[in-house]
């Protein structure tokens, strides 16, 4: 039965359904390697949480105009953001400028880009950004949406034994790089979603939670979302001297 189970899973796989990694997700592999690869003894400073990737990233999302969206279709019942922040330096509290903000989301309707032909065009929904010279950005997206993971395939088998549901918590997912900064990959949550307890991939963590707020005057969001970022030099190891010798270590000179 599970050599058979196994099989099942290359048999759901498509070019755009990665059935196996549905399965490491649900069972918490994902978010368990997430939590190994990125633990960090953070001495007092925390840079930005991790959180998993999922299967939905592409490598040919556009760089977009810092100010534009990422709408680049209808979203009905959708409630366009305006997202907003600051990506610093962990350690001097300094802006980082040309840090690159990669985002991608599910539209309204639960669906990402290429799951939707019908409805959505290549990468809407996707962008970069680049952050300006005092290390800000600001663009356009969704207010984002909770759907159910398909349930037509093995993980939707494995759900239903385990007798969990197979939903996700709305959720934004971001790529934040720069060459001399350990790149975070993350996702953030509305704290109004029912689902931020009962993820189905173990993804939800407290400081990922944030607020989207009414936003006013402006014709092209309802909402306002302000999320800053904090990212670690490329050197840093999350240990200072003294931190070392009280642990035993050696400091590294």
């Amino acid at each position: 039965m599970g050599v058979k189970f196994v099989n099942s899973i290359g048999q759901a796989s498509t070019p755009i359904r990665n059935e196996g990694q549905r399965i490491s997700d649900v069972i918490g592999l994902e978010s368990l390697v997430d939590e190994i690869a990125h633990a960090m003894l953070s001495d007092g400073a925390n840079p930005t949480s991790s959180s998993i990737l999922g299967p939905f990233w592409s490598p040919n999302a556009p760089f977009r105009e810092l100010g534009g969206s990422i709408i680049q279709d209808p979203a009905p019942g959708g409630h366009p953001t305006l997202m907003h922040g600051k990506v610093t330096d962990l350690l001097t509290g300094k802006g980082i400028p040309n840090a690159v903000f990669d985002i991608w989301q599910a539209s309204s309707n639960g669906k990402y880009d290429f799951q939707d032909p019908d409805n959505q065009t290549d990468n809407n929904l996707r962008g970069k950004f680049r952050t300006d010279a005092n290390g800000e950005y600001h663009f356009y997206c969704l207010k984002p949406t909770a759907y159910s993971l398909p349930t037509d395939g093995p993980a939707g088998v494995l759900l239903k034994l385990l007798d969990r549901h197979p939903m996700r918590p709305a959720h934004i997912h971001l790529m934040i790089s720069h060459d001399d900064f350990k790149p975070v990959t993350t996702q953030i949550f509305p704290k109004d979603d029912p689902y931020l307890t009962t993820d189905t991939v173990f993804a939800v963590k407290d400081d990922l939670v944030v607020d989207f707020l009414p936003r006013k005057d402006d014709p092209k969001a309802e909402m306002d979302l302000e999320y800053n970022v904090k990212l670690a030099p490329k050197s840093y190891t999350g240990v200072s001297p003294v931190s070392q010798t009280t642990i035993g270590l050696e400091p590294r000179l």
